[in-house]
């Protein structure tokens, strides 16, 4: 059974209708250039936001389930939030960790360069940290060690942000998490980033999804150049494939 349904899910002037299944343990990227109707789409998926058509998560309509069970099957992180005031690091991560101690956490808040920001005040931190940790928070809501019921990550632009090295920190992450069984659905300008990583890919534009299937598949120098309206070449180098937008 598919874990996550889109039956022609729609927003007027903004997203047209999308009917797709997502597997557990998918990776899908949304690419396509701003205003396509990337961050549209996640909030349909998230719950967060009501339309024409239908969101079954689980097997359920997003609209049917509570606040408290829509938190413990997936997370959501939008593109922009503003710190909430006057709270430590510690204290927002344990918001999303449903009881666990901080300790569990220490395998996220190690990995993504957290532990010495612990102690500081959220609305001190600087965009890149700030970044850092509401990833850490997003992704222990839903991690499998912290809650086994977690199923669903969705992602806005998780990259913005990050150094090349806490990139990389977070792709381990979400490899990790993919290969437990939770899907995983972000927007992406990075085209190589998601030509390496993405499982799925949907292209987007104007809210239509003009291409969808696997990665090498989706993104073409035809298929981009119809998007993008740029000509785009696919190269290869030290046995990866990449594009250049010439």
């Amino acid at each position: 059974m598919s874990l996550l349904s889109l039956n022609h899910v729609a927003e007027k002037g903004r997203l047209a209708a999308v009917s797709a299944d997502i597997q557990p343990g998918c990776w899908l990227h949304l690419v396509g250039p701003n205003g396509a109707g990337k961050s549209t789409l996640l909030a349909r998926m998230s719950g967060m936001s009501e339309g024409p058509g239908d969101v079954y998560l689980a097997g359920q309509p997003v609209s049917a389930r509570s606040g408290p069970e829509l938190g413990m099957l997936r997370s959501w992180l939008p593109q922009q939030q503003t710190p909430p005031f006057a709270m430590p690091v510690w204290h927002y991560l344990l918001l999303h960790a449903h009881g666990a101690p901080l300790e569990q956490l220490s395998p996220l808040i190690d990995a993504l360069w957290l532990a010495d920001k612990l102690p500081r005040q959220v609305a001190h931190l600087s965009g890149g940290e700030w970044q850092r940790v509401r990833l850490a928070a997003v992704i222990a809501q839903i991690h499998p060690d912290i809650n086994p019921g977690g199923r669903l990550l969705l992602l806005d632009e998780p990259m913005n942000s990050l150094d090349v090295t806490q990139q990389s920190a977070l792709t381990h992450l979400l490899n990790d998490l993919a290969q437990k069984g939770v899907a995983i659905i972000m927007s992406s300008h990075d085209l190589n980033y998601s030509l390496a990583h993405a499982h799925q890919v949907w292209l987007m534009l104007k809210g239509h999804v003009v291409a969808q299937g696997n990665a090498s598949e989706v993104l073409t120098p035809e298929n981009l150049r119809s998007v993008y309206a740029l000509p785009f070449r696919r190269v290869e180098v030290d046995n990866h494939k990449v594009l250049i937008c010439s």
